[in-house]
């Protein structure tokens, strides 16, 4: 191996060392300030974009094997599949469970080529950040997270999220890289980009402590206070209990032992409100199944009549629509209150998208649950016999995990976060329990609510609006634990007001810097004649040729299934954040990854003298033009038209993408190359995308003006109606709840429009080229002209007659 590569391999490993050093907590939390900087120097010697591309995937598996083993080892022991094909698994699929790295290492490369520093490095920050807004975590994790421990640095989580921080982080660790790389510059030239960080670290320290000072102070003494008694009775494995006892005996069982600890919580612990976890009653409540059911539901309801105080359990719900994992409030004497209906199920386990469930898939994977997501976040009364009163807002488990939820709560006017999760399946894996439990802590920061959180056998929690973790109980015990929580109104944070914000800026930075660049592009653009005589081609090898075709096809069925769900289902018109998040996973991304791979082949074609040159950025190839005896289309245009090079000695190793396939015919010493496969549609496809290199492109072709521009006319007028429907005015929802929201919402109706015209923009280009494909098959001549006609056909549908429709719906109505 050479020392290069040993030096890769080092970076790789020291940077994965110190970050999973760094998830284990304690007061590792100050290695986050400097975990990625070996990362970022081997980055340094990335020149190209698949440098760039090989570097972030590297980290991706490295963090995963480091940071999260112990989840493929929970994920192996719960499915039975085993410990170490699962974390083989989680490992290999890391470049997708987490993309932020490639995301980081992308977009760094693109903007240090034409940037400085700082800009790199805030564009590589808004990367990460904006990477993991798109595509949530499984277990929301990010950076941010591991400066928990730390009581003074995590309070801007209450500006920023956990999000604000992870990004801070990243540019502390920039700049700790910027001071090692010029080291050799002077004391002057190492000392500003240190400065810098130090700056940053000495902003969140000083807003921390200030923070702090002001939420000590104590409940009003007239503030209706409850004590809230978690019962955590450590019963797990409810399916080996159910073979071993049967099911009514092990609801039996469940509801015997929280019947005791909760006569004892109320004897010993003069407890006014009861709290038990997740899916405690594995059935559902007020809806039975049989008379065994109701007759346990009516004995429920029977204890918390002779108790006296209210209870809220871990249940099943269930509509016309199916069954929810939710949270009922009992009171005494006046049944139930109200249920929470978990809003974000756990993937696979407890909940299956519709488009993937199917017979084969519970085959495949038979403990596939089959709950459906919930409506979002609602705020119910906790009520005391004698009428003290809490207002909180229910999480269930992986609601925790998401910002959003907690956040509506707030604005609904909740006074507490109360917290329900089943974490046995981390029971032989602790440091899932407390990555949970600290996660679940900075939605407190963030709203400024205090939390109770109760589990099925542990880790139970009293969590105060700073994220402090008041009192816990340990993995496995059996126990009671008793809080107390007061009616008062929260202090307001940025967060509550914006939201999740840091996520969609660090998008919006990412798409003006897109915008700008291509701007640029579009002016220095060279004439017509250079581009003739020089051409863009991408040259592949067979198996990344491969890769990068399959990434088209895969963002091609997500585009067509996309389609065909508003088709047959929402109708067409894109409304919901599902369909936002299907089209940046399944055709977004995969489009970026086949544009990186074509950027990071990409290569100029042209003919100097005799020879064929192939100009790439650490390579020149020529080939005698007298060599090459056929260019041969390729019979599948994928990843997009082009042709293999036939030599005289055999065929070439790399096949060329390109629009055109380059004049060799009657050039000095080429002879007379012919063009092969020439029968059929292989003909057709390559004459095709000839005269689509050729045709005329105006401005208005330029998919920054297609699918950015334009579509932000048409969403300004339906974001307008929907404002002035839904909140009396243009600016009714920011008078709510403030720029974020308002801004966000405009932000989702503008991508919604641009979904929708680049699907129009598709269904527009398909006709075009069966009318085309046509005409060549039949009659070639004049297809140039054809073809001209039929762009312009398009434009005018695409620019006019959406507007026309707009209007027409809008005088419907």
């Amino acid at each position: 191996m050479s020392l290069s590569r040993w030096r890769s391999f080092a970076g790789l490993l020291a940077t994965a060392v110190l970050l999973g050093l760094y998830a284990r907590g304690g007061l590792a939390w100050v290695l986050g300030f400097v975990a990625l900087v070996p990362w970022l120097l081997l980055l340094e010697r990335a020149s190209t974009l698949r440098g760039a591309l090989l570097g972030g995937a590297a980290m991706s598996v490295a963090f995963m094997a480091a940071a999260f083993h112990w989840f493929g080892a929970a994920i192996g022991s719960y499915t039975g599949v085993g410990a170490l094909p699962a974390t083989l698994a989680l490992i290999v699929l890391a470049p997708l469970l987490q993309p932020q790295f490639i995301a980081y290492a992308l977009v760094r490369h693109w903007v240090g080529r034409g940037h400085g520093a700082l800009l790199r490095a805030l564009a590589a920050a808004s990367a990460w950040v904006a990477c993991e807004w798109m595509l949530p975590k499984l277990l929301g994790d990010t950076l941010g997270h591991g400066l928990f421990p730390s009581a003074v640095l995590r309070q801007a989580a209450d500006l920023g999220g956990a999000a604000g921080l992870t990004f801070l982080l990243l540019l502390v660790n920039e700049a700790v890289a910027a001071a090692l790389r010029r080291r050799g510059q002077g004391v002057r030239a190492w000392l500003q980009p240190l400065a810098l960080g130090v700056a940053v670290v000495a902003c969140l320290a000083g807003y921390g402590i200030a923070r702090l000072s002001t939420l000590k102070t104590p409940p009003a003494a007239d503030a209706p206070t409850l004590r809230v008694a978690m019962v955590q009775a450590s019963i797990i494995d409810y399916e080996r209990l159910r073979e071993e006892m049967g099911a009514y005996a092990v609801v039996r069982h469940v509801l015997d032992t929280h019947y005791a600890l909760s006569w004892s919580a109320i004897r010993d612990h003069q407890a006014d409100v009861l709290l038990w976890s997740e899916t405690v009653y594995p059935t559902t409540f007020g809806s039975p199944r049989s008379e065994d059911g109701a007759a346990l539901d009516r004995e429920l309801q029977g204890f918390v009549d002779a108790a006296g105080v209210p209870l809220v359990f871990g249940t099943y719900d269930r509509d016309e629509r199916g069954e929810y994992n939710a949270a009922t409030f009992l009171e005494p004497g006046k049944a139930r209150l109200g249920t929470y209906r978990k809003t974000h199920p756990f993937p696979l386990t407890e909940y299956v998208p519709r488009w993937l469930d199917g017979p084969w898939l519970r085959g495949a994977l038979p403990w596939a649950g089959t709950w459906q997501p919930g409506d979002g976040a609602r705020v119910l009364p906790l009520r005391s016999a004698d009428g003290r009163e809490v207002n909180v807002v229910p999480l269930i488990c992986l609601d925790d995990v998401h910002s959003d939820l907690a956040i509506e709560g707030a604005r609904l006017g909740a006074q507490a976060i109360l917290g329900m999760s089943n974490d046995s399946w981390f029971t032989a894996y602790p440091v899932g329990a407390r990555l949970h439990l600290a996660v679940a802590a900075f939605r407190s920061i963030e709203t400024r609510l205090p939390q109770v959180r109760v589990t099925t056998n542990g880790l139970s929690a009293i969590i105060d609006d700073t994220g402090e973790v008041l009192a816990h109980t340990g993995m496995g015990d059996q126990a009671v634990l008793t809080a107390f929580i007061s009616a008062r109104d929260p202090s307001p944070t940025l967060m509550v007001r914006w939201g999740d914000w840091v996520g969609r800026a660090g998008a919006l930075l990412l798409l003006v810097l897109a915008a700008l660049a291509a701007l640029r592009r579009v002016r220095a653009r060279a004439p017509a004649e250079a581009e003739a005589a020089t051409q863009e081609v991408v040259l592949l090898t067979p198996a990344w040729r491969a890769l990068a075709a399959a990434l088209r096809v895969v963002a091609g069925v997500g585009l067509a299934w996309l389609a065909l769900d508003m088709l047959l289902r929402t109708g067409l018109q894109v409304q919901s954040l599902a369909q936002l998040r299907l089209f940046a996973g399944a055709v977004l991304l995969p489009l970026l990854a086949a544009w990186a791979i074509g950027r990071a082949f990409a290569a100029q074609l042209r003919i100097e003298g005799t020879m064929l040159v192939l100009d790439q950025r650490r390579q020149r190839i020529e080939i005698p033009l007298a060599s090459i005896s056929a260019l041969r289309p390729w019979r599948l245009p994928l990843p997009g038209h082009g042709f293999d090079l036939r030599l005289s000695t055999g065929s070439w190793a790399r096949g060329i993408v390109a629009a055109r396939a380059p004049a060799l015919r009657g050039l000095p010493g080429a002879g007379s190359v012919p063009l092969g496969n020439t029968r059929g549609l292989a003909t057709v496809l390559p004459g095709l995308a000839e005269s689509r290199a050729r045709a005329r492109r105006p401005r208005l072709d330029h998919a920054l003006v297609k699918f950015v521009l334009f579509p932000l006319l048409p969403a300004l007028v339906a974001f307008r109606l929907h404002q002035v429907i839904a909140y009396g005015g243009l600016f009714g929802e920011y008078y709510s709840y403030g720029l974020a929201a308002w801004l966000g919402g405009l932000l989702i109706w503008w991508a919604s429009w641009s979904i929708g015209l680049m699907l129009f923009a598709a269904l527009l280009r398909i006709v075009i080229e069966a009318v085309m494909a046509l005409a060549a098959w039949r009659r070639p001549a004049g297809v140039a002209a054809l073809r001209d006609t039929l762009e312009w056909v398009g434009r005018l549908l695409f620019y006019v007659g959406v507007p026309v429709w707009l209007v027409l719906r809008l005088l419907a109505a």
